[in-house]
């Protein structure tokens, strides 16, 4: 009887012991897929704030533009669960007849849009948020024109992302005839007027014009995710419990279920564990279950046996209980060393994913770039030349009706005069976008820019060139220009200064730009602030370029911004 007793004791250890080792691996497998589930959703959302990031960077963006820039992130290849891209404009109903009719646009049918196009559904609503861009069009090109506000839940969801300027998700699964009912989910993000007041709730409303979104199938996202489980018999069910700031739903919306048609098994019989997954203030959960037999190894299985046989001898009993110190030793090194080689792989899967966010801001600046260059040379070459064209047969006007028709004459003077002031305006513009002294060299760009900036400001602003005749490509001259800008508008904004020195030298392959000024300084909690994206823009802009930047302050004594960028990469060779 003792020896029966010492043997049913080292039965239940032994079994407690694989049930234990089994239940660690499953949790361990579904945290692993948890995780990969919450950075799926992460990289996508930081697709859907790169795509504002275009949006708020352009000064307008068109179809053929937002296809372009879609088109260059290949959402195929690098985002698979990723179904569109999308822009919804915002009108109200007083403004619908006039927003349909502001879309006709015959160009556009190149792309594959419809000529003409038509809110549906066609009720009257007191608001509409209009789908006008949606990429790759061709599989949804029947949701252009659709108000996706039309279900409440949706317009609600629409209307908190407007007054918070954040994310937004309705919970409510994408009406789609391309995948099942519930396998699609959408994220939102505003867009406001550029540089609009936006601190309040009213002056976000008024300067809201739409929010950019994305579409994306939830059975991709997560059955890439359950692939990296090991054991294929594990089943996931994925629920919305609704709002995070609402109490949660008494029946909770399924979202997804890996294995729907697998027989329920007793709680015994299976392992279970419910995780939270971060959805942007919706209460997701995530259920794992699997049967105990799928993670037990045949020596599983016949240990607590081996155990009970081993518990009748006391030779084999202390052999067992060095075996299985000497057992759980090597499986607590094996996970340490799987926990560490997982480590690593996260480790570069971050820094990917941080390469692939200064690509994208690389490439977002490029085409805006581009963008401000096609517009301003259309501007200058069409809306210029008709202008000057207008100009000449008013001024030939004026000079015939000079004596014969005085009152003629003096509306014709009128005229010519508001005709100079549009030409004006266009040179002023398309300097705006890109000013045309940038083909003439960055020493005439940064002499021009220091001059409106003295003329606008009425600061005394010094250049220091050293007589240095820089040789830099295009694409480098624009980027120190833009910094330049950028530098001297944060100065007329913020640091109340009277004096401002700018340096610029090139030496030994090395370009080099000096920004200072004699204001208030820059505080170290202005430099991350919220929303405000100067100095990152600054330094990401130089790091695109391989160069350094340092912005050194203190309270009181100004701001010195220095930057030193590499130039024998893009030196132009002049014979």
């Amino acid at each position: 009887m003792l020896s029966l007793g010492i043997g049913a004791l080292f039965f239940l250890a032994a079994f407690r012991s694989v049930e234990y080792d089994a239940g660690e691996r499953f949790l361990h497998q579904a945290q692993n897929a948890q995780y990969n589930i919450n950075s799926r959703i992460n990289a996508y959302t930081d697709v859907l704030r790169a795509t504002a990031s275009f949006f708020h960077a352009a000064e307008r963006v068109d179809r053929a533009g937002f296809h372009r820039y879609v088109d260059g992130l290949d959402i195929r290849q690098h985002f698979p669960a990723l179904d569109n891209i999308n822009y919804a404009h915002y009108v109200s109903d007083m403004d619908r007849e006039a927003f349909q009719n502001s879309m006709r646009n015959r160009a556009d049918t190149l792309l594959g849009y419809q000529e003409r196009l038509q809110i549906t559904p066609p009720a009257r609503r007191p608001h509409y948020w209009v789908l006008t861009m949606i990429e790759p069009l061709a599989p949804f090109r029947e949701k252009i024109g659709r108000d996706i506000a039309y279900r409440p839940p949706v317009a609600q969801a629409l209307a908190d992302g407007r007054d918070s300027g954040a994310l937004s998700a309705s919970g409510l699964p994408i009406d789609s005839a391309h995948q099942p009912l519930g396998a699609g989910l959408a994220l939102r993000l505003p867009i406001y007027r550029n540089g609009a007041p936006l601190t309040t709730v009213a002056q976000r409303r008024a300067a809201y014009i739409g929010s950019v979104g994305i579409g994306f199938s939830v059975p991709r996202m997560v059955q890439a995710a359950l692939e990296q489980m090991q054991v294929r018999d594990a089943r996931l069910v994925l629920s919305d419990y609704g709002d995070s700031r609402s109490p949660p739903l008494a029946a909770p919306a399924q979202l997804f279920d890996s294995r729907p048609a697998s027989p329920a098994l007793h709680p015994s019989e299976q392992f279970s564990v419910v995780l939270p997954i971060d959805f942007h203030q919706r209460r997701w959960s995530a259920h794992f279950s699997a049967p105990k037999s799928s993670w037990h190894s045949r020596f599983d299985l016949w240990l607590p046996w081996l155990a009970m046989a081993c518990g009748f001898t006391g030779a084999l009993l202390f052999y067992l209980l060095f075996h299985t110190l000497s057992s759980s030793r090597m499986q607590a090194l094996t996970m340490a060393k799987e926990m560490t080689r997982e480590l690593r792989t996260s480790q570069a899967r971050l820094q990917q994913s941080h390469h692939k966010l200064r690509r994208l801001a690389a490439h977002a600046d490029q085409i805006k770039e581009q963008e401000r260059k096609r517009i301003a040379r259309e501007i200058h070459d069409d809306l210029g030349q008709n202008l000057l064209v207008l100009r000449i047969d008013v001024d030939l006007l004026t000079t015939r009706t000079r004596h014969r028709h005085p009152r003629l004459h003096a509306r014709a003077q009128h005229m010519l005069g508001q005709i100079d002031g549009a030409i004006k305006s266009v040179r002023h513009i398309i300097n705006d976008l890109r000013p045309t002294v940038l083909d003439l060299g960055l020493n005439a760009a940064v002499e021009w820019q220091i001059a409106q900036f003295r003329a606008r400001s009425g600061m005394v602003c010094e250049l220091i060139d050293h007589d240095t005749d820089i040789r830099i490509d295009d694409h480098g001259a624009t980027a120190i220009f833009r910094i330049l800008q950028e530098s001297l508008s944060n100065i007329l904004q913020h640091a109340h200064a009277s004096l401002v020195r700018v340096e610029l030298r090139q030496a030994h392959a090395m370009l080099s730009m000096t920004i200072s000024d004699n204001g208030v300084g820059l505080r170290d909690a202005h430099r991350n602030k919220t929303g405000s994206f100067g100095l990152v823009g600054i330094e990401e802009r130089i790091h695109l370029l391989g160069g350094s930047c340092a912005i050194t302050s203190m309270p009181g004594g100004g701001t010195t911004v220095s930057i030193t960028v590499p130039v024998h990469d893009f030196t132009r060779n002049v014979d």
